[in-house]
């Protein structure tokens, strides 16, 4: 389930520098490594509530580039992303206020809120958008690598939102595998549709349902006073992905961040800046471990 947290947070000044082209019939967002650069692989940013147009995700997306990777950020809700105008009445209503905003402005708020959050929640769950962001992937796995390269690299990198389905990929169910594009020198056999997973505070997990099937190398980010996956759970998580022989892993707590600390901050905010600027980091120096 979501929780207030996974609609309030800041947005970032920055502006993106990418480009928007369709993808597999998919409208995305594309960041590109210099042009000297052959990039280390493709990583495709899962994004949260707000979607693959939002400024924040765009901007990551851009971060990630620069460190090497080929980024694709695509519309996995159909153009139902969330509408970034919910971002200030929900602020605002989580505030402690006087008695009269309370009573004669609050509701109001909730109305607004309810307008934009309820047909969201109606179109976007992940069991109505999991074969949507399976094809996409299995499309990327089977085409044409977009750079020179005998043995592509995919990751997923999923916030919020986009947590549950990079865990669902990281399952490797293997009714999604797929055989790789004929350029490829490895097996002709089907194969996982991503190499490694990286998740920041991801909501709709089912602890342990949703930790046991996962074999796929992923590093997992989670705030200290996440809402979502309070302490007991993400400490459930690391004993169940340590048990594991089969799946290389990487839990990271971050002390005092809340959800949404990896892609929704206030620019201003210096401590959430740094536990941004460390799950950017922390996946950053995952994909370059698993992609070598």
């Amino acid at each position: 389930m979501s929780c207030p947290d996974c609609f309030r947070g800041g947005v970032s000044r920055s502006h993106s520098t990418g480009k928007e082209i369709t993808i597999h019939g998919v409208k995305t967002y594309v960041a590109e490594p210099e042009a000297s650069v052959t990039p280390k692989g493709i990583i495709v940013l899962i994004t949260d509530a707000f979607g693959w147009d939002s400024v924040n995700n765009r901007v990551l997306s851009d971060h990630y580039a620069k460190r090497g990777f080929l980024v694709y950020c695509p519309d996995l809700m159909n153009g139902h992303a969330m509408s970034p105008s919910v971002i200030t009445p929900i602020e605002t209503l989580l505030e402690k206020t006087s008695w009269f905003t309370t009573i004669f402005v609050k509701w109001f708020l909730f109305l607004e809120v309810l307008y934009h959050v309820i047909p969201w929640v109606l179109t976007c769950t992940p069991s109505k958008t999991e074969t949507h962001v399976i094809k996409y992937f299995q499309a990327l796995r089977t085409s044409p690598p977009p750079f020179q390269t005998k043995d592509l690299k995919i990751g997923a990198a999923g916030f919020c939102w986009g947590g549950k389905h990079t865990v669902t990929l990281a399952k490797d169910d293997p009714k999604h595998r797929v055989i790789r594009h004929s350029s490829q020198t490895l097996s002709s056999a089907p194969e996982p549709l991503i190499d490694a997973a990286f998740v920041a505070h991801p909501t709709y997990i089912k602890v342990p349902d949703d930790i046991d099937p996962i074999k796929i190398p992923i590093s997992w980010s989670v705030g200290e006073e996440d809402l979502q996956m309070k302490g007991p759970d993400i400490e459930k998580v690391k004993v169940l992905l340590e048990s594991k022989k089969d799946a290389e892993h990487d839990v990271q707590i971050i002390p005092g961040a809340k959800h949404g600390f990896a892609v929704r901050i206030h620019p201003e905010d210096k401590e959430q800046v740094a536990a941004a600027e460390r799950a950017e980091e922390q996946a950053v120096s995952w994909f370059s471990q698993c992609f070598s």
